[in-house]
């Protein structure tokens, strides 16, 4: 955890950013368990919605009008770029596959770089009202509804055997070669569990998980959660311990069991 204060530049973003994913995922839930709600297929087969790409679109709107000078990424629509030398990263439901089953546990990610670097980001759950949020050298936080932000910290359990291990869909740690790295990490942990997606990351932030693993992540997915794992103390890496949201893979542990989980992660098939 960081030790500086934040530049002001990006403690107004901070804010701006944590209202603004409180109004676009609240959005969200005038679709959700909804049939009205419609559903297709992009050309990587994953799902996407009219609740997607309308509340990216919210989002987009919001900061362009805020902040016209920086650059945004977003999963549903093209990048547009800027000069600030601010890029906002934005999934407006991330966790889909819960969304369009009618699960609570789907997010809306913002994150934000500053020349290349995570300098900030906010996981909100709208169904639950659940929110952490961080920007580097300001801590992490942690709030439900409209009580009080508290601070928040990783869990401090010394080994995995008495810990949480959570991700999502099983099935794509064998769609990269890596399916005994997944029975490994079960076997290691007290209790396992999926449906994580950036929930996963938001209970490994507030001690309630010890390790969140991603055999394949987008940097939409990752943007929000590396600044927020680490401000609550813990570490966010690709799967050889290298700290980045650009791998394509993510693990967002606390500091106690990281070596534990990297000497299961190091050994498996890289990406392509």
């Amino acid at each position: 955890m960081s030790s500086t204060t934040p530049p002001a530049a990006v403690q107004e973003r901070l804010k701006f950013a944590v209202g603004m994913a409180r109004q676009a995922g609240q959005g969200t839930l005038e679709l959700f368990q909804q049939a009205s709600l419609r559903v297709e297929m992009k050309e990587d087969r994953s799902p996407v919605t009219q609740a997607d790409r309308a509340a990216e679109l919210q989002m987009r709107a919001a900061i362009a009008e805020a902040f016209p000078d920086d650059a945004v990424l977003g999963e549903e629509f093209e990048p547009t770029n800027g000069t600030s030398g601010y890029r906002w990263i934005l999934d407006p439901i991330d966790g889909t596959k819960s969304f369009i089953c009618g699960v609570p546990l789907y997010a809306t990610l913002v994150g934000l770089e500053h020349e290349g670097e995570s300098v900030a980001g906010v996981i909100y759950i709208p169904a639950l009202q659940e929110m952490v949020y961080a920007a580097v050298g300001g801590g992490a936080w942690y709030a439900v509804g409209d009580a009080a932000p508290q601070q928040t910290f990783v869990a401090k359990n010394a080994q995995l055997k008495s810990g949480v291990f959570v991700t999502s869909q099983v099935d794509t740690f064998a769609q990269r070669g890596a399916g005994q790295a997944y029975l490994d990490l079960e076997a290691a942990a007290y209790i396992t569990r999926s449906w994580g997606d950036a929930y996963g990351y938001l209970l490994v932030a507030t001690g309630r998980a010890d390790v969140m693993v991603d055999p394949m992540m987008n940097v939409w997915d990752a943007a929000a959660v590396a600044p927020i794992i680490c401000e609550a103390g813990g570490a966010f890496t690709d799967w050889q311990g290298k700290a980045t949201i650009h791998s394509g893979e993510g693990i967002g542990a606390s500091a106690a069991v990281l070596e534990e989980v990297l000497a299961i992660t190091r050994p498996c098939p890289r990406l392509s």
